[in-house]
């Protein structure tokens, strides 16, 4: 799950997502005030302009040259400004140590890096989290793969996992439609919601 494997990915295609916010996103960011946001594993940026042009604040981190390049001409499109930090969760360079939401959405994520904590200390008091995934996603990763004998973290584990002074506000299963881009053949997501108290 490095840089060079996801520019490979990227450019196999002209666009590899819909070019749509993700639904869930949509549906709790916008019951939230807004305030500064995180989008780790920004991709194309569909979720950053959303969030920009909804009046977040927004650093989109993503480990893609070729991705942050699509999502630069999205933003520009949209009339938003993201700030693009192109990098890996727990190696780049944030801008701010604390965020009022960190939304991850589909992202690969491993039980082996501390990724619940990681992700977790990035959230300012009162803040949020927002982790999306897939409900049938498979947490072993394949034989042949760069990343083989790691697991992958679900929005399930992740609620098990996290520190004292967190609430998991919800977690629950979501029907989800896509119509076209990578993973539109999946139906249903699990989405996890939680805030950090006090």
């Amino acid at each position: 799950m490095h840089e060079h494997s996801w520019d490979e990915t990227y450019s196999e295609s002209e666009a590899m997502w819909s070019g749509n916010p993700n639904a869930a996103l949509v549906a709790e960011a916008g019951k939230l005030a807004p305030g500064l946001a995180l989008d780790v594993g920004s991709g194309e940026g569909a979720d950053a302009v959303w969030l920009e042009q909804h009046g977040w604040e927004v650093v989109g981190l993503e480990p893609s040259s070729v991705a942050i390049e699509r999502a630069v001409r999205a933003a520009k499109a949209a009339g938003v400004e993201v700030e693009w930090v192109h990098g890996e969760l727990g190696t780049a360079f944030l801008p701010h140590a604390e965020y009022d939401l960190v939304a991850a959405s589909y992202v690969p994520l491993f039980t082996d890096e501390h990724t619940t904590e990681q992700l977790t200390r990035l959230v300012a008091p009162g803040g949020h989290l927002l982790v999306v995934h897939h409900a049938d996603f498979d947490t072993h990763v394949h034989e042949g793969h760069p990343a083989h004998g790691r697991e992958l973290l679900g929005p399930e584990q992740m609620a098990d996992q996290l520190p004292d002074g967190w609430g998991v506000v919800l977690l629950e299963p979501r029907e989800r439609t896509v119509t076209h881009g990578a993973g539109a053949q999946h139906r249903d997501d699990v989405v996890l919601l939680a805030q950090r108290l006090g």
